[in-house]
């Protein structure tokens, strides 16, 4: 009997895969397409965001709202109607014809050309090349310098896995998930040679080279220039360098730090990209000054302190946090093992190369913002008020003057990119009241015809206002109803629980944000001071309040987490389900929904730690009303009627004490000044008083804080005066430069030597002082052998506070008044401020070709 088992048959069952990429291509119809998508100018031309839109808008929403991957995803069937479609053909022509006008208006950049280095870049939310504000100030600077045509070129990292993707699970945990990044799928291209050549530099490491892959971003017209170790001529352990933005140890961050700064040094040289200044957007690029001092004295025979003039004059170091963290410092050791090598490139010693590093010798750590303080001659904060902070910060690398007095440190605050930040039917109210187009150039910015420009705004009828207000409030309400609705997809949430949430999620009622990196000193805690407080306010019978939060906390700090945990979890209590909602994974685009689509936008930083707060800046430009505690940017920004503020100063030293007042100012403010002006209505539901916020924060705040003004402010503050110096510098051959090492090099040998004679001051300042009268002054010194015009003298004239403040400093030098082998200087003190002072007496160098007092850090109290 024959045997028809089938058991026993050589049968294969299981799929066999085999994996086959199907490319999309586009007709040649649609080409534009690509040349639109390849620049990310895009991202802040609403027309251009449309056209994209156009084609798929589920799929274009599922990618990120990136059109590299929705032009690659895009069915063969779609692309055909779009070939075929009349309108839409018009439509993209209109595009590319206005990116073809905008880039030819730029094809001559204006200004001193500079190079722009920062660790992150945050230009659009599908490009991961940034983690939170630092960045996203990086990309909209790019952005504006674009708009004006300033001559620039940007240098950062091409990171393989970026910042991580959070995802909270049902407990509130934060999960950090790193997601790779496909090169073809962001708009990044290589940067080749003369010769067809992809652009590779390396940078020495211990033992071995590291060699550094370049690309190219267009962002409009400038390019950025980004860098990145993953690729098979290195080792694992350094192709993994710029895998992850702040990840990894201490010793990856050095690594990533001597391919941004001495890798992009090398970058630019390879592209042949000159560059007048060179700006370190925070001190993770500051290894850019020993690069630069390297390629002067190979190139250009230069001895390092000639090289060092030249790299401090056109060095510009922007410090953007007073938070400790965020300025890095490595260990001696781990230093030595990397840059020991260098020295002998430098023509100093190892231990004189540490002392750039460090505000004293017994230091053990080599100090990036020290670095790029010490090589630069101009340092800024990013508010007014950071600025002061700065000085404090950096104080121990000038001993002898108080922070007040350090005039090589200034500040700029902080603006953002109107276009990329700004809701097109607020665009489209503002154009009408511009009487012509937004400047094309920085020569042409002016920050007074750009606030009567903003002034039109009390022109728009309040219910425009308001209307425009709900709309975007109802988009952002239908983003959050999609998010929620995810977590039931994706198994994080119950059911039944996001079904409660949207039922009690409403759009009507007056809504708070607060996004922004979950860091504990940002307070996001400070709302939940007093649980049953805010259920009142919040679960109010007529005037209700409901909060949104958003926020990433590094994954090394548990704090942040905790707190992001404790929100979630106070969110899920049954008073606050719907109420109070945290949205995870904040990125620029969740962040551009938040701050159009809420009413109030919150910031409670610890007094002074906030440097700028950009986020409150965009939203103030969508009509959105900023609360916040004067710190950053607010302290210049609020106007009474505009938002509302806590208090500058601290009421208590004890932290604990000082949260339990600001949350009771806070809980005060939103029950009988936000709530009462948002809900009262007249007979068309119109709140006029609070519409009225919105037009003075409109013409009294916003105008202050574009980018627009921010870049004027660095050109005309820093650019144009660094390039007048290098000019001067490099004029007669350089001969300013020799005369000036020279002359530094001759009072550093005498400047021990300085003997004081006699200081003759009359009884008045020494007992008591007549105001009003005049009382000679003399020092007597013996300069042995400095001219007389080397040296000054100064009385310092101070209040008698722990810190105290100087009221005073003057002085006038006589030169030989009665014909001795001394020095006298001589000085008619007139005092008009009654009171009782502290005075002091002080030397230090004094020439015409020092950029500042601190160019040249000596000074000796007698």
């Amino acid at each position: 009997m024959e045997n028809h088992s089938l058991f026993g048959a050589n049968n294969s069952v299981a799929p066999i895969w085999k994996k086959i990429v199907i490319e999309s291509e586009l007709f040649e119809e649609l080409s534009p397409l690509k040349k639109i998508a390849s620049n990310l100018w895009w991202t802040w031309n609403d027309d251009a965001q449309d056209l994209f839109e156009a084609i798929d808008a589920e799929l274009w929403y599922n990618c990120n709202k990136n059109p590299i991957v929705l032009l690659q995803e895009v069915s063969l069937e779609r692309l055909k109607e779009l070939a075929e479609d009349h309108d839409f053909c018009l439509q993209m022509k209109k595009v590319e014809k206005r990116l073809d006008e905008y880039m030819e208006k730029r094809a001559t950049p204006l200004g001193p050309s500079i190079a722009y280095f920062s660790m992150e870049f945050g230009l659009h939310a599908s490009l991961k090349i940034y983690s939170g504000g630092l960045g996203v100030l990086a990309g909209d600077y790019l952005k504006e310098c674009s708009d004006l045509n300033v001559n620039m070129t940007g240098v950062g990292l091409l990171y393989r896995y970026g910042y991580f993707t959070q995802v909270i699970n049902g407990k509130g945990e934060q999960n950090a998930l790193y997601e790779e990044e496909t090169f073809t799928k962001i708009p990044v291209k290589p940067v080749y040679d003369k010769n067809g050549e992809w652009v590779i530099v390396d940078v020495d490491l211990p033992n071995r080279k590291v060699f550094i892959r370049v690309w190219e971003v267009k962002i409009g017209s400038i390019s950025l220039l980004l860098l990145d170790t993953d690729f098979e001529s290195n080792q694992d352990y350094d192709r993994s360098i710029t895998h992850h933005l702040y990840g990894g140890d201490n010793e990856n961050r050095l690594k990533q730090e001597i391919v941004l700064g001495i890798g992009g040094i090398k970058a630019l040289q390879r592209c042949e990209v000159k560059s007048d200044i060179y700006h370190c957007n925070e001190g993770h690029a500051a290894f850019i000054c020993l690069e630069r001092i390297i390629g002067y004295i190979a190139e250009e025979k230069l001895s390092f302190y000639e090289a060092l003039e030249l790299v401090k004059a056109t060095n510009l170091f922007t410090t953007h946090t007073p938070v400790p963290a965020g300025h890095d410092a490595f260990h001696v050791d781990i230093f030595r093992t990397y840059f020991y090598h260098y020295a002998p490139q430098l023509g100093i010693s190892f231990d004189q190369l540490l002392e750039y590093g460090k505000a004293a010798p017994e230091e053990d750590h080599f100090n990036m913002s020290y670095l790029a303080s010490n090589m630069s001659n101009n340092i800024n904060g990013v508010s007014r008020l950071h600025g002061d902070v700065s000085k404090e910060l950096l104080a121990p690398l000038y001993p002898g003057y108080r922070p007040e007095e350090l005039t090589n440190i200034g500040f700029v605050t902080n603006g953002v990119h109107y276009p990329t930040w700004t809701n097109p039917t607020w665009k489209a109210i503002h154009k009408k009241l511009r009487n012509e187009d937004k400047a094309v150039d920085i020569n042409n910015y002016n920050e007074v015809e750009e606030t009567n420009v903003w002034n039109q705004i009390y022109r728009v009828q309040d219910s425009e206002v308001w209307q425009t207000k709900l709309k975007l409030k109802s988009l952002l309400f239908n983003d959050i109803q999609k998010r929620v609705k995810s977590h039931t997809f994706n198994g994080t949430i119950d059911p039944n629980l996001v079904s409660s949430i949207l039922q009690k999620f409403n759009p009507a009622t007056l809504t708070l944000g607060f996004a922004r990196r979950f860091a504990t000193y940002k307070r996001a805690h400070l709302l939940f001071r007093n649980i049953e407080r805010l259920n009142a306010i919040v679960n109010s019978p007529h005037r209700p309040v409901q909060l949104l939060f958003a926020g990433k906390a590094h994954p090394a700090d548990k704090a942040g987490q905790d707190l992001i945990r404790f929100i979630h979890e106070v969110s899920q209590r049954k008073e606050f389900i719907g109420k109070i909602i945290f949205l995870e994974n904040y990125d620029m685009e969740v962040a551009k929904k938040l701050v159009q689509g809420v009413d109030v936008w919150m910031n409670t930083p610890t007094r002074p730690l906030e440097a700028s707060g950009t986020s409150g800046e965009k939203a103030v430009m969508n009509g959105t009303l900023h609360f916040s505690v004067l710190d950053g940017w607010w302290c210049e920004g609020y106007r009474p009627e505009a938002g509302w503020a806590l208090a500058q100063e601290r009421s208590y030293e004890n932290q604990n004490y000082q949260d339990e007042l600001d949350a009771d100012i806070i809980y005060n403010i939103i029950e009988n000044e936000i709530a009462p002006a948002y809900y009262y209505r007249d007979e068309f539901d119109v709140p006029h008083r609070w519409v009225q916020y919105i037009k003075n924060s409109y013409a009294e705040v916003v105008p202050h804080f574009t980018m627009s003004r921010m870049v004027n402010d660095y050109n005309n503050r820093y650019y144009l005066p660094m390039k007048e110096r290098k000019d001067m510098l490099e004029s007669n051959r350089r001969s300013s430069i020799s005369e000036l090492v020279s002359w530094k090099g001759k009072v550093l040998s005498r400047w021990n030597e300085i003997e004081v004679i006699n200081v003759d001051l009359e009884d008045g300042i020494r007992n008591s002082y007549i105001m009003g009268h005049q009382y000679t002054s003399r020092v007597t010194l013996d300069l042995k052998g400095l001219d007389t015009k080397d040296i000054n003298v100064e009385l310092v004239i101070a209040t008698l506070d722990e810190n105290p403040s100087i009221v005073s400093k003057d002085l006038y030098q006589i030169n030989n008044i009665d014909e001795s082998q001394f020095t006298h200087y001589e000085l008619e003190l007139n005092l008009t401020k009654p009171g009782t002072y502290n005075y002091g007496i002080r030397i230090y160098p004094s020439n015409p070709l020092l950029a500042n007092r601190q160019d040249f850090k000596l000074v000796r109290w007698i």
